[in-house]
């Protein structure tokens, strides 16, 4: 007996009669011979962490814009994040953990530079708008690697309904769903606490009173009870008081760190660079990496594919190099040259030499 067939009868034999077994899966786009090792949903979850959609995602923003510290959060960290709450509400109902971790780890990878404030800025200047799970599915199918991952289908119905009005096939996609509100309801709140913007006694008493005063309490309230609710159930959800103090918690949130005025402030120069970077590619689509360009998709969705893969950095680099003049500098031999040498502190202060009047 192979590794890989020890682990699917070892999932038959000790999973939830609710959850997807790697063995029933309903396959990938185009067949490929079963490994001696892993399980379908084993091999889905190592090829995200080896894509460069998931490397990329230590450079994107979670909320906060180029936050000055190390420990605020990145679209990286918060996919951890919502990993590590997803198993742990897997393993607990005995539903199959690597499909999970394999829903968790690629739910994000199509998501923007620049957080929520780019999506916004693509979903409005895009034809046909811009959602960052259909674009995460976009990854996996088509774009990393220039053919895509060719992951299973319930991976990819996980990622493409981990958000919005969709609900995922399997009760692993919709652990996902609800760990990826979790992670952020509290990061957010944690993150914010961090950088002066709220403090807990801002929180809403009613949350607090229900979930916890402290970060832990609350992933830790949150979590039991979602356990507790969806066991032995065909549907994973919280019970009615821990939802209603998530939802207004969340509420909270949009209206209090969402919309800051600073972050705003920031979020406003996010999308100029964005959409200036949009209008110029497709104008001129000849700017396009060779991997873009001559797409059949055509020159739009190319270079919303482009953008939408882009970390803040390199936007911001792409931006500069693009609108942003360049420094001119007399190098220090052309001032010996014109035998400048003894004046040469007149030229970097550009008075005397030149003439310039105050």
């Amino acid at each position: 007996m192979e590794i890989r067939q020890y682990t699917e009868a070892m999932e038959e034999n000790n999973l939830s009669p609710f959850a997807a077994r790697s063995n029933r899966s309903v396959g990938r786009r185009i067949p490929e011979e079963p490994c001696q090792i892993r399980t379908e949903y084993q091999r889905d979850r190592d090829r995200i962490i080896h894509s460069k959609a998931f490397r990329r995602l230590k450079h994107k923003t979670q909320v906060f814009i180029s936050p000055e510290g190390d420990h605020y959060r990145t679209r990286l960290t918060h996919t951890l994040e919502v990993a590590q709450i997803a198993r742990t509400v897997a393993r607990a109902l005995c539903l199959n953990e690597d499909l999970t971790e394999a829903i968790a780890l690629g739910h994000d990878l199509g998501h923007t530079p620049f957080g929520h404030a780019g999506e916004s800025a693509l979903n409005d200047i895009m034809p046909g708008g811009f959602k960052h799970n259909q674009q995460s599915l976009r990854v996996v199918e088509d774009l990393e690697s220039g053919t895509g991952l060719n992951l299973t289908w319930e991976v990819c119905d996980g990622i493409l309904n981990h958000t919005g009005s969709g609900l995922p096939s399997t009760l692993e996609g919709q652990v996902v769903r609800i760990a990826d509100r979790v992670a952020y309801i509290n990061h957010d709140i944690d993150d914010a606490i961090r950088g002066g913007i709220l403090q807990v006694a801002d929180l809403p008493s009613f949350c607090l009173d229900v979930l916890g005063r402290e970060h832990r309490n609350r992933i830790n309230t949150m979590v039991k009870d979602l356990i507790v609710t969806s066991w032995n159930k065909h549907q994973i959800s919280m019970s009615s008081q821990v939802q209603q103090a998530t939802d207004k918690l969340r509420q909270f949130l949009f209206e209090h760190v969402y919309i800051y005025a600073e972050a705003q402030a920031e979020e406003t120069k996010a999308r100029h660079i964005l959409q200036h970077l949009f209008v110029h590619c497709v104008k001129f689509p000849q700017d396009l990496p060779a991997e873009f360009r001559g797409q059949t998709v055509g020159v739009e969705r190319a270079v919303c594919d482009y953008i939408a893969g882009m970390t803040d950095r390199y936007a911001i680099a792409q931006f500069k190099q693009l609108f942003i003049p360049r420094s001119f500098a007399i190098p220090d031999s052309s001032i010996t040259a014109l035998g400048l040498g003894a004046n040469k502190k007149n030229v970097e202060s550009g008075r005397k030499i030149y003439g310039d009047s105050e």
